[in-house]
């Protein structure tokens, strides 16, 4: 597979607990290149367009409030099928699911909670990449 572009987020609770190395380190050693990254304070409205899709989910008041209790770390990483690769080492949404050793699985505290976002297609990191960084090449 050619490569690709996808962006990844490491949230507030990563950042907090001093995280964010280790999980960088997991990106790096599948031989994946972080081509641009950058610490950011999300707003409501960044949050609400980022999780539209759940806007009418009971649980959206508290991802929302955690979304907004500190800084986020996104990230355009790039590699040979780096979406599927990612999403295998970022693991299940619930890290109750995640298969072990995934990064859910090793420091995620729940569900919402779950320590990172990545993209799940090609046409949804376009999206992403443009929304977090405002520009896609």
């Amino acid at each position: 597979m050619p490569e690709q572009k996808t962006f990844i987020m490491l949230k507030p609770d990563v950042l907090k607990r001093g995280l964010m190395g280790a999980i960088i380190s997991r990106i790096e050693d599948q031989n994946y290149f972080i081509e641009r990254a950058q610490v950011m304070e999300l707003d409501k409205q960044m949050v609400a367009h980022h999780y539209a899709h759940l806007l009418n989910e009971d649980f959206y008041p508290e991802l929302e409030s955690y979304m907004l209790s500190g800084p986020v770390f996104a990230m355009v990483v790039t590699g040979d099928n780096v979406i599927d690769g990612m999403r295998k080492i970022i693991g299940a949404t619930d890290p109750r699911d995640a298969a072990p050793h995934t990064i859910r699985a090793d420091f995620a505290r729940n569900v919402t909670e779950n320590a990172i976002h990545g993209s799940d297609t090609e046409e949804n990191a376009a999206i992403e990449i443009t929304r977090f960084f405002n520009s896609y090449e």
